[in-house]
């Protein structure tokens, strides 16, 4: 049998694991490490969040070790690519872990959502923008099953949402409105590319997606398998989303299906895909349990 690999993803809220052979899943973990808190709108990882990351990636070879793994390849995102101490932490983390951190670009970040996306779903011959919320930046990717037309990331990540704009809880209107017109001024370069290329189906990627996936189908008697693909609707989306805004802390934590991993981020993750809705009325919407992990599955284990 093919020894396992363990990918890493080094989000900037979440680290997440994958134990995997070529094409079969052996375990996953996620662990919520907040690299960029404190520091992510300054460029900088902070001492607390080093320490953190430290210790999650201490753990995370100790469990790739139990299962045997060939090799360990941990992917750096927008959090590290944009601070100025990124050398610093690669090497720490090197001296301490033995793990190599490679950080890769926003293109090359796209692009592997994209594979993650597609090794998952058909995405079929019309136009899906592919949209994955991360806590640093912000993927999209407007693309089909034979490829992709357009790409980009932006740094309009949760994180750097909430510190940017110290969103109250509940999140007040005015707040919406500094967040909506930030988006409205940054996302331009979004906004011509579908225009261009006309999507017709939303797909979330992993992240804030997959929470309000797993939302609805606890409200709806279904069983949570993700595999790939989750279910949701373009209605349950938007009365979710309506009632997320309105809810403080402690009340959206009651609501079955919802985490603690991403119970704040999600409030300005809502904010975004609403934002989106505002740009494009899309004919449908599909989550994809699958992001960039399994693009680097599918990509560097071939």
């Amino acid at each position: 049998m093919q020894a396992p690999y363990a990918i890493i993803d080094l989000g900037t809220n979440t680290f997440h694991l994958l134990i995997t052979t070529e094409k079969e899943t052996l375990h996953e973990l996620r662990r919520p490490v907040r690299l960029g808190q404190g520091g992510i709108n300054q460029d900088h990882i902070t001492d607390a969040a080093m320490d953190r990351a430290k210790q999650c990636l201490t753990d995370y070879k100790q469990v790739a070790q139990d299962y045997g793994v060939a090799k360990i390849i941990a992917i750096g995102t927008s959090a590290l690519r944009n601070a100025k101490n990124a050398s610093f932490f690669v090497s720490e983390i090197f001296r301490t872990t033995g793990i190599e951190v490679q950080i890769i670009s926003g293109e090359q970040e796209a692009e592997l959502i994209y594979q993650g996306v597609k090794s998952g779903m058909d995405l079929g011959s019309n136009n899906s923008l592919i949209v994955d919320i991360g806590g640093g930046s912000v993927e999209f990717i407007i693309a089909n099953r034979a490829g992709v037309l357009w790409k980009q990331s932006f740094e309009v990540g949760g994180q750097r949402l909430i510190e940017k704009f110290q969103v109250s809880d509940p999140i007040q209107q005015d707040e919406i409105n500094a967040i909506n017109q930030y988006l409205e001024d940054t996302l331009a370069a979004l906004k011509f590319a579908i225009l261009e290329f006309m999507p017709d189906v939303l797909v979330g990627s992993s992240g804030s997606f997959d929470t309000l996936s797993e939302i609805y189908c606890l409200q709806n008697q279904i069983t949570y398998a993700p595999d790939g693909e989750s279910p949701i609707t373009m209605d349950f989306l938007q009365s979710a989303m309506e009632s997320i805004l309105k809810k403080d802390r402690k009340a959206r934590m009651q609501i079955p299906g919802m985490i603690e991993l991403r119970v704040d981020l999600i409030v300005v993750g809502v904010v975004l895909i609403k934002k989106l809705l505002d740009i494009r009325e899309f004919s449908s919407v599909r989550v994809s349990s699958y992001s960039l992990k399994e693009g680097v599955r599918s990509v560097m284990l071939k």
